[in-house]
């Protein structure tokens, strides 16, 4: 079924057009490609170094064999040597049957210690080449092995991805994921693509330190799922009023190119809970000013404290700080 719009027979044509916009590719994506080629590109340095290894082995293992096969030529010569001693000999000297057969013996004994030795070599050398092929096998199986262990963790990362919702930022428009509960606040842990704080906050005339930040709660509705507060981040004080339940707030801090994210997904009587998200790329700044007891939980993957460097540019598309009217 198509919509024509309703045009008079004798009007003139219309300059007007339609513009489309194409959605931004969620940001996640590239993080993702590059982790599956880290992945691969581990997993052909392991298979080239177990390739090395069992090459030189096998070059040992030959050169073992060459030096053996060496050894029986000389040894082949030595009794051919004798054995021309023993007719020489017995022309020169007239040996009788006797001594002859005697000499005989003595280069049968020595001709069949020799086949021994031979049969021992070639043992040997079997041997060695079990022991290549076992090796071989064992690498070809610890290949198998992590190229399932690649594909087991990429299936659990698509899925764990599929289960956040998407949703756009109130500063660089981009689609972020976000948890909307506790459950999806672990499934977003598990990605480990961030620093997440959970925080419980309560409405209070003190600000409660959250991660490197600290948030004041001033107001709460839980009738209409909204709330205020302020935010605290380098000195500045970035109020967000009448915000919604599972909305996305940002805000840039200097010397960070990603903007921290926070989502409220419960809005209590007398507090609020969720969580902020800093990015990994750098380390996390001091809190501002001094504030009442934290009401934040510090992740386990979150990177040690460090000073920002004095002059560290500010992304090419993200100011280097909200201004302090910012809402």
């Amino acid at each position: 079924m198509s919509i024509t719009p309703n045009i008079p027979p004798n009007a003139p044509p219309s300059n007007e057009g339609y513009v489309y916009e194409q959605a931004p590719t969620p940001r996640w994506i590239p993080l993702v490609i590059f982790v599956l080629f880290l992945g691969i590109g581990a997993l052909v340095y392991v298979g080239y170094n177990s390739r090395v290894q069992l090459q030189y082995a096998l070059a040992q293992s030959n050169s073992h064999a060459d030096v053996l096969s060496k050894e029986l030529e000389r040894t082949n010569s030595r009794i051919a040597m004798l054995r021309g001693q023993v007719d020489v000999t017995s022309q020169k000297l007239g040996l009788t049957q006797a001594e002859l057969a005697r000499a005989r013996s003595l280069a049968q004994q020595i001709e069949q210690e020799q086949q021994e030795s031979d049969a021992k070599l070639m043992a040997q050398i079997g041997q060695v080449q079990k022991e290549s092929d076992a090796k071989f096998g064992q690498v070809s199986t610890d290949l198998t092995g992590a190229k399932s262990d690649i594909a087991a963790t990429k299936k659990d990362l698509d899925e764990t991805k599929k289960s956040l919702t998407t949703a756009v930022g109130d500063l660089n428009g981009q689609g972020v994921l976000i948890a909307r509960n506790h459950e999806e606040l672990d499934d977003l842990k598990r990605l480990n693509e961030r620093n997440i704080y959970d925080f419980k906050l309560t409405k209070s005339k003190q600000p409660q330190h959250v991660g490197p930040i600290q948030i004041l709660l001033r107001s709460t509705d839980p009738k209409h799922y909204k709330f205020t507060m302020t935010v605290i981040a380098d000195d500045k004080s970035i109020e967000k009023k009448d915000r919604n339940v599972d909305e996305p707030m940002q805000l840039y801090v200097h010397g960070v190119r990603a903007p921290y994210e926070m989502v409220v997904f419960e809005v209590t009587k007398d507090g609020a809970n969720g969580y902020l998200s800093t990015p990994k790329e750098t380390g996390a700044p001091a809190p501002a000013g001094a504030g009442a007891s934290s009401g934040a939980t510090p992740p386990a993957n979150a990177p040690a404290a460090a000073a920002p460097p004095p002059s560290a540019p500010a992304a090419a598309n993200a100011p280097s700080g909200p201004p302090r009217s910012q809402q």
